[in-house]
């Protein structure tokens, strides 16, 4: 049984994840699935698209312009779609709905898929998108002048990471760890998984304390009670698997010190697949409180 103090701290904390829930962009772009891709691996690019340009009531086209080192194998056809594939220069592939019937209405999602190998070598691949709508085109190509944050970007260009071998291809988002006063012993970390081949989550480790365990809080009857999943958290393919207040969370024990509001906790996320085969995930989380929960929006991830 949870004690007072483990009680408040899920009710305060409660507000936070209410709060991280609604942090989404506020215009959905044109985006590929979470995750990223294994250095040298095939790869299907799944392009989204959720809205139609703007002032726009339907897609009609969706042009991909291929970035240096992906090797275009093929592309999907789509009902009532024409299909163009050029391969002259980096190559682009183009889907044009044949009637107005046929277009995408903005108030539907569809994917448009591609497959193709990328590089040998890790990076970030930018797929630029020109979205042609029935009034109005969107040109989603804006790329960063440094680094790969698309923050700030109005119009950013679809990316993909690609990864170094043993590195996991897991996406994380709205990553958090909640502020902790000197002497306290525990704190928990919060944030969303998405494994876009199917991993499971097997254990953590924080410099910033000595036990980091993903636990789950559930009510049975009318007792919560807090338990260690021993055997990992499963990440289904595709799948966003939140840890938050109240359910999963990584619980962080025998804190080394304090964690003040706005500062930082590095974190490795160990992950294994259906085949055995382990991967690790480099992090840093921001920390925050229930009241300035929008200071810690999202995860970095190193990728190496």
């Amino acid at each position: 049984m949870m004690n007072t103090t483990s009680t408040a701290f899920l009710r305060t904390t409660a507000a936070a994840c209410a709060m991280l829930a609604g942090m989404g962009a506020a215009v959905a772009h044109v985006t590929l699935r979470p995750g990223g891709v294994t250095v040298g691996s095939d790869y299907d690019a799944a392009f989204r698209v959720g809205h139609a340009c703007e002032g726009a009531k339907a897609t009609t086209g969706l042009a991909v312009r291929l970035p240096k080192g992906f090797i275009l194998s093929d592309a999907q056809a789509r009902k009532g779609w024409k299909l163009d594939v050029q391969k002259a220069g980096d190559g682009e592939v183009r889907w044009t709905a044949e009637k107005p019937e046929n277009a995408l209405p903005g108030s539907e999602r569809a994917e448009f898929v591609l497959r193709g190998k990328v590089p040998a070598t890790p990076g970030t691949l930018w797929f630029k998108v020109l979205q042609t709508c029935d009034t109005g085109v969107a040109d989603w190509a804006e790329v960063p002048a440094s680094g790969n944050s698309t923050a700030g970007l109005k119009s950013p260009a679809a990316k993909l990471n690609v990864v170094a071998q043993g590195v996991a291809t897991v996406d994380v988002r709205d990553g958090w760890v909640r502020q902790s006063v000197p002497g306290q012993s525990g704190t928990g970390a919060f944030m969303k998984l998405t494994s876009p081949t199917g991993a499971k989550l097997v254990s953590i480790s924080t410099p910033a304390a000595g036990v980091a365990e993903v636990h789950e809080m559930k009510m049975e009857g009318d007792t919560m009670k807090m338990r260690e999943l021993a055997g990992g958290l499963d990440l289904p393919a595709g799948q966003t698997v939140e840890l938050k207040p109240g359910g999963y969370h990584v619980m962080m024990m025998d804190l080394k010190g304090a964690l003040a509001k706005g500062a930082t906790v590095p974190m490795t996320l160990k992950f294994e697949d259906a085949k055995g085969a382990k991967t690790s995930l480099d992090v840093t989380l921001p920390v925050g409180t229930p009241e300035g929960a929008d200071a810690a929006g999202a995860a970095h991830q190193h990728k190496h």
